[in-house]
Parts: C-alpha cells; sequence; structure tokens
C-alpha cells in the first residue's frame, strides 16, 4: 500500500468521524418552537426531550431548538406547527384556545388543587384528560405529547391586588384567549392581549398596569423592574402543552415513534422535579434584585372573595369551550377526583405502615 494511498484512507476517516460529530450521519433533523426565551421552563424541557431523543437513537435524531421570536409570535409558531413547517413546539392553551377552544379548560380560575404532587399527578398520569383532549388536537393538525405545569401564576401590579375591586381601573394583559379575558372582567379589569415580548415596555410606559406569569419568566423578562407588587391568589397553575404536526407522526416508523415516547416520558420526569426548584430560586432572585418588590400571598379569606367572583367561569367555559367543552371539563373533572382518591389511598397506606 503506497504512502498516498494510505494518506488518503486516512483523510476519509478523519472526514466521516468529523461529519458524524457535525450530525452528518442523522437520519432525521427536527425543529422544537418554544413560546419563552433561553433558559425558561420550556428551553430546559426541550433539551431534555433533545438530549434524550440523540441518545437513544445513537445520534440518527438530532433537533434544533427555536427560541420565542425566532419564528414569530405563539400564533404564528401554531401555524409553523399545524402545516408541518416545524415538528414540535409549545402550544399554551391562552394562545391555543382561540384554535381549540377545549383546551381553555386549562384557562379556569380555581378548578385545578394547589397540592403539586396532586397536580403533577393529575397532568401526567390522569387516565382521562389526556386522551379525551387529544381527539380535538388531531382535529386541527396537532398531536398532543405532553401537558406540564411550569408554576403558579402570579400577579404584578403597581398597587396591592387583595380583593376584586382592587381589579377597577387596571389595564391587565394576557393572552390571547377569548376565555381568559372574560376571567379578568369578572374581577372588574380592563384586559388587553399584547405579544409577550412588548409586555416589559408597555408596563413601563404605563400602557398596562398588571399582567400575570409564573416567578421564573417574571425574573427572566425583567418584569420586576418595572412592577412594585407580586400577588399570589392560587388562581391558576401556568399549563402548557408539548405538541406535534399530527401528519408528521402519523408518517414516522413505529420504532421511531417509540423513541419520542421515551423522550416524552424522560423530559416528564425531569420537568415535574425541576419546576418547583426553578421557580422558588426565581422569586428568590427577584427580591434580592429588588429588595423593594412586595411579595403578598393572599389569605383563606381573600381568595375565597376571588372565588366567589370565578365562579361563573365553568359555565362560561361550557358557552365558549366548542362542542367538546362538557366532555373535556368531565374529563378532567374525573382526573382531579381520582388523583384525590389515590392520593389518600396512598396517605392512608403510609400512615399503616409506621403505625405498624
Amino acid at each position: 500500500m503506497s504512502l498516498k494511498f494510505r494518506f488518503f484512507c486516512v483523510t476519509l476517516i478523519i472526514l466521516s468521524f468529523a461529519s458524524a460529530a457535525l450530525g452528518g450521519t442523522a437520519d432525521y433533523h427536527w425543529q422544537i418552537a418554544l413560546e419563552e426565551i433561553q433558559g425558561s421552563m420550556q428551553h430546559e424541557y426541550a433539551q431534555k426531550f433533545a438530549q434524550t431523543l440523540e441518545e437513544i437513537s445513537q445520534g440518527r435524531i438530532q433537533c434544533d431548538i427555536r427560541f420565542y421570536g425566532e419564528l414569530g409570535t405563539s400564533g404564528e409558531i401554531g401555524k409553523l406547527v399545524r402545516t408541518g413547517e416545524i415538528e414540535f413546539a409549545f402550544q399554551s392553551p391562552g394562545h391555543l384556545g382561540a384554535v381549540i377552544p377545549e383546551v381553555q379548560v386549562f384557562s379556569i380560575h380555581y378548578l385545578f388543587p394547589t397540592d403539586f404532587h396532586l397536580l403533577e399527578k393529575i397532568l401526567r398520569k390522569g387516565p382521562n384528560t389526556y386522551n379525551t383532549l387529544q381527539k380535538y388536537y388531531h382535529a386541527h393538525d396537532l398531536h398532543l405529547l405532553s401537558i406540564i405545569e411550569e408554576g403558579w401564576q402570579i400577579w404584578t401590579a403597581n398597587k396591592p391586588l387583595r380583593k376584586p375591586s382592587d381589579f377597577q381601573g387596571i389595564t391587565f394583559r394576557v393572552m390571547s384567549s377569548p376565555f381568559l379575558i372574560t376571567a379578568y372582567r369578572l374581577y372588574g379589569a380592563y384586559v388587553i392581549t399584547v405579544p409577550y415580548s412588548q409586555i416589559y415596555g408597555d408596563l413601563a410606559l404605563g400602557r398596562i398596569d398588571a399582567q400575570t406569569q409564573p416567578f421564573f419568566a417574571i425574573q427572566e423578562m425583567k418584569f420586576y423592574e418595572v412592577q412594585e407588587y407580586m400577588i399570589k391568589a392560587n388562581q391558576l397553575p401556568f399549563i402548557a402543552t408539548f405538541t406535534a404536526n399530527r401528519r408528521f407522526i402519523d408518517n414516522l416508523p413505529e420504532e421511531t415513534s417509540k423513541l419520542i415516547n421515551q423522550a416524552i416520558e424522560a423530559a416528564n420526569e425531569f420537568i415535574f422535579d425541576f419546576e418547583p426548584e426553578l421557580n422558588r430560586k426565581r422569586k428568590e432572585m427577584i427580591l434580592e434584585a429588588k429588595p423593594s418588590m412586595t411579595f403578598i400571598q393572599l389569605t383563606d379569606e381573600e381568595i375565597a372573595a376571588f372565588k366567589d367572583k370565578a365562579r361563573p367561569l365553568r359555565d362560561k367555559y361550557l358557552e365558549m369551550g366548542g362542542s367538546g367543552a362538557e366532555e373535556v371539563l368531565e374529563a378532567v373533572l374525573a382526573d382531579i377526583t381520582w388523583a384525590q382518591k389515590e392520593m389518600a389511598e396512598c396517605d392512608s397506606g403510609n400512615t399503616i405502615e409506621q403505625t405498624e
């Protein structure tokens, strides 16, 4: 073998390794679009999903994560995944409700329990909600992969919001959901919708007075810089759904679909452990960065006044939630009852073991 031929062989080997390192051997290259920025809850989930897929496929599947703004607004991202121009996307019910009205069930105030483990059980393991919602996602060219909780919604404002009358005269920003607009009108607010990227500027200029996000979003988007109060009223967890284009999923080989399901399970396991700690840290970061920021946890009595105002929301959902609203609400209520029973039996079993 000549020296020149040996050099040629070595060069081919080096190039093949380089190609593999750059993803040249990947059978699939997919895009994941987020409604949030780098370092967010959705980013953490997408990273875990993508890393798991790459590992278990031995590099045959690789994903690019696209942050909020790269592909447009949440509504524009939704169109891209429904038409199949991207494969995966987060779609929060606050935005998706304009397309799939049934998903607005996740925007009903004071529907979900505040116990984190109970909520995790409902969203991850509930035998009814996921399967019932799936057909409504399919009807709009989406495939529902996962339902996750990103933390409880916190109101931010420049005055305390301790009773419904405090919302009088307030311009309150919500996602582009007719149902969320209705919810905050019940409290007496003047409600508007603006893109996520516009909230900070509008708060700073006084075009809006208040808004609602989990702690992590308040910190990463720096909303605390232009607000004086954070109020926790336990009205609603921020729930997001991770979706894919339906035709894309339907056309995948069975083995590839199994890999996606494994990656979803790994990402779910990760994010439900990660969420409480991330929001706790972000709350601390806000209070350290702005010591004058006031955090208010409403009392049970104060929350009762908001619950009373929010009472019509279940009937409003049945009016606004599309043809499947009653079916979806019954599925969620059934899963809440199921999870409460499961947790009670688990707690009872632990008590017996400790007694013995």
